[in-house]
């Protein structure tokens, strides 16, 4: 494959306090400079993806085989299916509006 050509944007150690901060994560310094090796070799290999010449490969939607080997497909059928009977599961609920389920706020922000 040649020289690995390397991302020029990199990722720094601020990106990921800050991207910790938005998922709620209390990183500890090993794990932020872990964390900084990781996403940098992924950003790494996306650049050596970058440089394969896929000019003559079909685009795909789906990546794995949607038939087997006899020609017959492997993916259940889309049928629509009766749901659940929402008054049912209303009174049985510890908390509701009749419509939704009532939970106790977990974001603090």
């Amino acid at each position: 494959m040649g020289k690995i050509r390397e991302m020029t944007a990199k990722v720094t150690v601020e990106d990921v306090v800050r991207v910790a901060e938005l998922a709620n994560l209390e990183l500890t310094p090993d794990e932020t400079g872990r964390m900084l090796h990781d996403l940098n070799a992924i950003l790494d290999y996306v650049a050596e993806l970058n440089q394969l010449d896929t000019a003559g490969v079909a685009p795909l939607a789906q990546v794995s085989e949607l038939q087997s080997a006899a020609g017959v497909s492997t993916l259940r059928g889309d049928v629509a299916l009766a749901s659940l009977d929402r008054a049912d599961i209303m009174r049985q609920a510890p908390e509701t509006d009749q419509a939704f389920f009532k939970v106790p706020k977990v974001i603090e922000r």
